[in-house]
């Protein structure tokens, strides 16, 4: 299989990300919200750094910023995906939408070209030639390996996708407006550093691994399943029922993960300034203290909404791409 495996599947990809990127956007959004309330009687200065970690200050720490402890901080309500997408098109026009799309393109040209061609060169050496089979252990570790490389090579275009989605939600002033990716990608590496570019990158690692695995092996699982007791022949059906299954079994398995991923990479980090977040576990910890353990599952119903279709599409795509290319 070799190069066309690869092929196959980024162009697969490619169809799938796009389709899909406004339901991206929307899930970017609103596993944002949150996360920068208000904080009353602070410091100017102080705002961006402690902002996000104000919750878990020590009362002392609190006292010397004046913070009155015994102030309720109410919470602003939560918009579900219909409000969050009706908000977006009336303040920042329909175009917005597919803001960031420049990114997904790069992002599934170098992520998903990588895990679904490498998959397919580990799926033909690890699968019994007797039997034609592969179990699914090995269909598991294929996708945990394959996962894990094509998120290394694609981060870069990942974190650059994620500020151009979160970008329309800043105010006007602290806006990034990166024209592109390329732009994107140029601008962190002169403002922040190269190493910027790999920010979060052990989430983006460790999602890709669970998105791989649980959303490549059990489509192929189910869809062997589904052949094998006769239940439907190998046509679209088949497909479409095997690939809203796995997409599904990976938005459940990788949701807590792309929450900490997207607050981390959205990070604004200024010069002689704090982090909000020292890490993941710092990012995970903070999360769950000042909005609850649910947070961690913010925008799982437009993750559930685009994973399904994603998934849908990618595999329906990749099933006819393959038809095409069976000759060659």
């Amino acid at each position: 299989m070799g190069a066309k495996g690869f092929v196959e599947g980024g162009v697969a990809s490619i169809v799938a990300g796009c389709s899909t990127h406004p339901l991206d956007l929307l899930k970017v959004r609103m596993q944002l919200q949150g996360e920068n309330l208000p904080i009353p009687n602070l410091n100017q200065q102080h705002v961006h750094s402690l902002r996000p970690a104000l919750a878990f200050q020590s009362t002392s720490a609190a006292n010397s910023f004046h913070i009155p402890l015994s102030t309720p901080q109410p919470r602003p309500p939560r918009a579900g995906l219909v409000s969050v997408g009706m908000r977006i098109v009336q303040t920042e026009g329909v175009a917005a939408l597919f803001s960031g799309v420049s990114a997904t393109v790069l992002r599934q040209t170098l992520y998903s070209t990588t895990r679904m061609g490498l998959y397919d060169v580990l799926k033909l050496k690890w699968t019994n030639k007797d039997t034609n089979n592969m179990p699914l252990t090995r269909k598991i570790a294929a996708g945990l390996i394959a996962g894990g490389v094509g998120a290394a090579v694609g981060n870069p275009a990942d974190v650059a996708m994620v500020r151009m989605q979160a970008d329309g939600r800043l105010p006007l002033a602290q806006r990034r407006n990166y024209t592109s990716v390329i732009d994107a990608i140029t601008r962190m590496s002169k403002q922040e550093g190269v190493i910027s570019l790999w920010r979060g990158s052990s989430l983006t690692v460790n999602r890709a691994m669970i998105v791989t695995a649980s959303q490549l092996a059990s489509y192929d699982q189910i869809k062997e399943t589904i052949l094998d007791k006769g239940i439907m022949s190998d046509g679209l059906g088949t497909h479409v029922t095997a690939s809203f299954s796995a997409g599904f079994v990976a938005a459940v398995a990788s949701n807590p993960i792309d929450v900490i991923k997207t607050r981390v990479m959205n990070m604004k980090v200024d010069a002689g300034m704090k982090p909000a977040y020292s890490g993941a576990i710092d990012c995970a910890l903070k999360t769950v203290r000042a909005e609850g353990p649910m947070a961690l599952y913010k925008g799982f119903i437009p993750t559930i909404s685009r994973q399904g279709p994603f998934t849908v599409v990618l595999f329906v795509t990749l099933e006819q791409v393959r038809k095409l290319t069976r000759d060659f």
